[in-house]
């Protein structure tokens, strides 16, 4: 295994540049997300999470050229994908991140390498791919405390929902894996009809009426070793943990944002979304 540690580091450095750094007085005040412990007892704090960030993403070509899916840049915001990720997580209370590297693995570390982080930063690399259950179980074990809860994250979200919610939901229905639900927009306009088959309206890009998997997770303790060593664990161990009533979903509450960084238009879309929340 090939790893990297980063500790925070904390300066002037402006956002355009890095993820700013939240300050560690707001975070102590800040409550604290919990979720159920391996041994069933009082609620553990979530402070630690891990990142796949080792996809090749060829839909987002030239752009991913020349770095991996989540280094590309928010336009705009002189950002990569993955920066304002671990900007998110610190200022839902997550203190040490585990990110697994893949395609390109260099070009993510010299950013970490030079990069104001608000958080400490594990880079582990995967010399061959391991799937996503492969890859989540790699970066687990470098997990600092193996014996308490995690979040976990794809590599190519952009969101901003309360993480503090989520673990708390994920400790009341005592689940061993709880995952966010997004609602996303149909990327087509839709047309509303009467029972006569008469037009009504016209509605643009509406809201899927199916809630989808949105790539954001909170894990037991346990759940590590439930992970195969290789290949997909939605195909293996969710599906398990569902015959037995042990995975929850969490919707994404109203009104917060969500997306997947898939191709060049979801790039476009999320710096003008981005736009209109800061004005």
């Amino acid at each position: 295994m090939t790893r990297a540690d980063r500790r925070p580091q904390h300066d002037t450095a402006s956002p355009a540049s890095a993820p700013p750094a939240s300050p560690a007085s707001s975070r102590a005040a800040a409550p604290r997300p919990v979720a159920q412990d391996a041994s069933g007892g009082a609620p553990t704090p979530v402070t630690q999470a891990v990142l796949l960030a080792g996809g090749q993403g060829s839909r987002l070509r030239p752009y991913t050229d020349d770095r991996p899916k989540p280094m590309v840049e928010i336009p705009g915001t002189g950002t990569p994908i993955i920066g304002h990720q671990l900007a998110w997580l610190a200022a839902e209370g997550v203190t040490d991140a585990v990110i697994s590297c893949g395609h390109l693995a260099e070009v993510l570390q010299e950013w970490l390498d030079v990069t104001p982080l608000p958080l400490s930063v594990t880079a582990v690399i995967e010399h061959e791919p391991l799937g996503r259950g492969g890859g989540l179980k790699f970066a687990a074990g470098s997990l600092p405390r193996p014996d308490e809860p995690w979040y976990a994250t794809n590599g190519d979200i952009w969101t901003r929902f309360p993480l503090r919610e989520m673990a708390e939901f994920h400790h009341e229905r005592d689940a061993v894996a709880t995952l966010a639900l997004a609602r996303p927009r149909i990327p087509w306009g839709a047309v509303e009809t009467n029972e006569f088959g008469q037009v009504l309206d016209f509605i643009e890009s509406p809201p899927s009426p199916y809630l989808i998997n949105a790539g954001v997770y909170v894990f037991a303790p346990e759940f590590t070793a439930m992970l195969p060593d290789l290949g997909d664990h939605e195909r293996t161990t969710f599906p398990r943990l569902a015959r037995e009533r042990r995975l929850a979903g969490f919707p994404i509450p109203h009104g917060a944002y969500w997306r997947a960084i898939d191709t060049a238009k979801d790039l476009n879309e999320a710096a003008k979304e981005l736009g209109a929340q800061e004005k």
